[in-house]
């Protein structure tokens, strides 16, 4: 593996840059429906998934969760539990997208606060990022850098 100054190896800015990018995409993802917090909690519902009295609620949580998390990757703070979320966050999304398809129902994905239409093209979107949260997950050397500064003085 070649090295870059310092003696980190491409693959860590390859990494880093990867968990920016997904912490990018879903602050974007977040930013996107604030303005029509309705309009998502709709989207919510049109998945026939929630009960009619939880949908404000889970709607509110997944932008909450989605804010959140994007902070968490793009700053590395607690990146990995950060990826560890988005990870079951899109699990939960491929399976609710491709229920409704399986069951027929045509409905707005709700992704990105637009009109896009759920396919399966949005299940293999979510599956790339999916794959990506798993790599920012499982990645040791997203410690928390303070957390290794204290074990190298001991």
């Amino acid at each position: 593996m070649r090295r870059l100054r310092g003696g980190r190896p491409v693959t860590r800015w390859l990494l880093v840059a990867t968990r920016i990018a997904l912490g990018a995409l879903f602050l974007w993802a977040a930013a996107t429906k604030l303005p029509d917090m309705k309009g998502f909690a709709q989207d919510v519902a049109n998945y026939r998934i929630v009960p009619a009295l939880l949908v404000p609620c889970v709607a509110a949580a997944v932008v909450g969760v989605e804010l959140l998390a994007g902070l968490a990757l793009i700053s590395g703070f607690m990146a990995r539990p950060a990826a560890v979320v988005v990870a079951g966050l899109l699990v939960a999304f491929i399976a609710f997208v491709a229920q409704a398809l399986l069951r027929g129902i045509d409905l707005r994905c709700g992704c990105f606060g637009g009109d896009e239409p759920a396919s399966w093209w949005t299940v293999a979107r979510d599956a790339a990022m999916l794959a990506a949260a798993i790599v920012m997950a499982r990645d040791p050397g997203q410690r928390q850098p303070l957390l290794e500064d204290q074990r190298g003085r001991t």
